[in-house]
């Protein structure tokens, strides 16, 4: 089954130096509520400014801006700077798969009111990971690419493309590579996809990411986030009023089951 994943001690870890790695200092940085509250605040890739984040975490700005130095120290978030103002932003996706897999092993929030409900309950349907679809929608849309024969599982996994420095997007443990065949690339390039352009990005191509709502992959990588932003471009989806949340249009169920055969409830 597409996403069933299973432990096996000494399995390679996309090459990770798991020995070597001073865990630790990360999952302290990741151990404190308020800075947890910030990075959740971030995954979905847009920049938020130190006002916004102290409201997210619901610490003072004081307090806020403690926490922002030391994940700025811990290479865990970035500075986008606009004129005068500073925001702040995940490092990168590799950073946000860290968050999404331990929502995956953390327990739920108590919902305290009717609010949080709502807003869990649009999470669920359909959000973004980062860059990426996520959530029902997310899950529902890889398992149409996978069974209308649109991606499939790559014979072997392709490195990124380098940049300079030789830096590129690391891969969540387990995660398998996917590629898109002759009639993906023809289905994708009549809605403005560059499948060839993106094969060659600094990130994987196309993986699978275990939706932590679900339990279920969904499709990450260069082509998921490309297929993303052009369904967002295409008002198939728009940005809901909660923060990461995505609704659905009438033209994206048409244009989703038009296109690849994903029916959303």
């Amino acid at each position: 089954m597409v996403g069933d994943m299973e432990y096996a001690p000494g399995a390679d870890m996309a090459g990770a130096d798991v020995a070597g790695a001073d865990i630790a200092s990360v999952a302290a940085l990741l151990g404190d509520r308020a800075r947890a509250a910030m990075l959740t605040a971030l995954l979905d890739g847009r920049p938020l400014a130190a006002g916004e984040l102290a409201r997210a975490a619901g610490v003072s700005p004081q307090t806020a801006s403690a926490h922002l130095r030391r994940l700025l120290d811990g290479d865990l978030v970035t500075v986008v700077r606009q004129g005068r103002h500073r925001y702040y932003r995940l490092r990168g996706s590799e950073v946000a798969q860290v968050v999404e897999a331990l929502s995956r092993i953390a327990p739920p929030v108590r919902v305290r009111s009717l609010r949080q409900s709502r807003e869990a309950r649009r999470l669920h349907e359909a959000r973004t990971c980062y860059d990426h679809l996520a959530g029902a929608a997310g899950v529902a849309l890889f398992a149409a690419l996978v069974d209308g024969g649109l991606i499939e599982p790559a014979a072997r996994d392709v490195p990124a493309a380098r940049d300079v420095a030789g830096a590129r997007e690391p891969d969540a443990p387990g995660s398998r590579a996917f590629e898109v065949t002759p009639k993906g690339e023809e289905r994708l390039g009549e809605l403005g996809l560059d499948v060839a352009a993106l094969r060659g990005a600094r990130r994987r191509f196309a993986r699978e990411c275990l939706d932590w709502t679900e339990r279920r992959p969904h499709l990450a990588g260069a082509l998921g986030a490309a297929l993303t932003a052009r369904m967002i471009e295409l008002g198939w989806f728009e940005r809901g009023t909660t923060r990461r949340a995505l609704v659905v249009t009438g033209a994206g169920h048409r244009g989703l089951a038009d296109s690849f055969g994903c029916v959303l409830g």
